[in-house]
């Protein structure tokens, strides 16, 4: 499935504080959102499944898919349009042909490994980061930064030359222009967006500034 990777607003369940997950994603996708992600690390199947049911219902008319990330079992129970997956999750193959064809398949790379795989497994994207330290995730892995982006996304490129790149952690508006400069086709973004004071300004911020750099990179 092709689409739109430019703005990807992750809702992750830490955002409870902020706000309805929902009502978050509706305002992102409302406002210049290309993608959202749903992202829960500790929430029970049952939790996941009712919360992705209620972010699909809100992204309803506006065009915005929502994937799941890690769990294929939720996207398939709440109807979600497919799933974010790293290294240690199940199979981009595998995760197709449980979901179906039309399904997005997103790919976490960290390295040279997870680029090779995700350059070969017929994937509807690759997020590759954290790129920047964040406090948005417990990260074990070093940032790739700037050159490690770089790098990463080259070898995509010889691998799938149509595949779409994202670039997460650590991005807040002033990035932009740096990660775009080094490949990326957009970005992958938590609390710069939900965090802000106002998110649906935040959110029509970045996506002005993703559209921005990329009018004027030459790729």
């Amino acid at each position: 499935m092709r689409f739109d990777y430019r703005l990807n607003p992750i809702v992750d369940a830490g955002l409870t504080d902020v706000g309805d997950l929902a009502d978050l994603a509706a305002k992102a996708a409302r406002n210049g959102a290309t993608l959202i992600q749903y992202r829960d690390k500790t929430g029970s199947t049952r939790q996941m499944i009712g919360m992705a049911k209620s972010i699909k219902a809100a992204l309803d008319g506006t065009g915005v898919p929502l994937v799941i990330n890690d769990r294929v079992d939720v996207a398939l129970a709440s109807g979600a349009d497919g799933v974010h997956l790293g290294a240690d999750d199940m199979d981009a193959g595998t995760a197709r042909r449980l979901l179906g064809p039309d399904t997005i398949i997103g790919l976490t790379v960290k390295t040279r490994a997870d680029a090779e795989r995700a350059g070969r497994a017929q994937a509807s994207y690759a997020c590759i980061g954290g790129v920047f330290e964040t406090l948005s995730k417990q990260n074990p892995d070093p940032p790739v930064g700037l050159e490690g982006l770089r790098d990463l996304r080259e070898r995509l490129r010889q691998l799938d030359p149509t595949l779409p790149v994202g670039a997460i952690a650590g991005i807040g508006l002033e990035q932009v222009r740096s990660v775009i400069d080094a490949g990326a086709d957009g970005v992958a973004v938590i609390s710069a967006i939900f965090r802000a004071p106002d998110p649906a300004d935040a959110c029509r911020s970045f996506r002005r500034r993703v559209d921005d750099a990329l009018s004027e990179v030459k790729r």
